[in-house]
Order: C-alpha cells, then structure tokens, then sequence
C-alpha cells in the first residue's frame, strides 16, 4: 500500500519527496479532483495526503468521499502556512455522519 500527498506549494512537496511520498503540486479544482479519481482508482494506494487549500477547494467532495468510500484515507495536512482546523473538521464529519449536532 501506498501513500500519496497533493499539495499547493512546492515546500510541502518537497518535504513528503524526502520523507518517501510521492505526490505533486496542484493549484486548481479541476486539477485535484481528476487527480483524486486516478487515486481512488488505483487499488494500491491507501492514504492521500491533503495540505489544507487543497481540501478547501474541494471540501464538497472530499467530504463525500470520506463518508462512502472505505479506500483511500484521505487526511488534511498543514503546511507551513497555518494550521488546520481539525477538531472543527472532525465534528463537522460527524455532524454530517449522524445527523446530530455537535
């Protein structure tokens, strides 16, 4: 299994290179989510790694997926920019999940 990382900026990119994950730098909508279905068709990977403007450009479908699909893990990341709020994205998940909230 593998892991795969689709970031904004070439910094966070870089890093994931040296650490072993192989990914690439995209900027627009149409771009990451032709790249997410390529990955979510691949049956060797397993986790895609997400810096936070990329999933906030496609926070709509991400969501979807994490409810309906059981692979890949798709996981928000930080980059050098900011922090990401993931306390606040867990419980929007759940709130979405369960129809409560939270």
């Amino acid at each position: 299994m593998k892991s795969y990382c689709i970031s904004d900026n070439v910094d966070t990119m870089t890093g994931m290179r040296l650490a072993g994950i192989e990914g690439e730098v995209i900027h627009d909508r149409e771009g990451i989510l032709k790249r997410l279905d390529e990955l979510i068709q691949d049956p060797d990977i397993a986790i895609v790694l997400m810096t936070t403007k990329t999933i906030n450009l496609v926070g709509d479908v991400v969501s979807n997926y994490k409810l309906n699909l059981a692979r890949p893990l798709i996981v928000e990341i930080s980059d050098r920019h900011g922090s990401a709020k993931i306390g606040e994205t867990i419980d929007a998940y759940i709130s979405e999940a369960i129809g409560i909230k939270l």
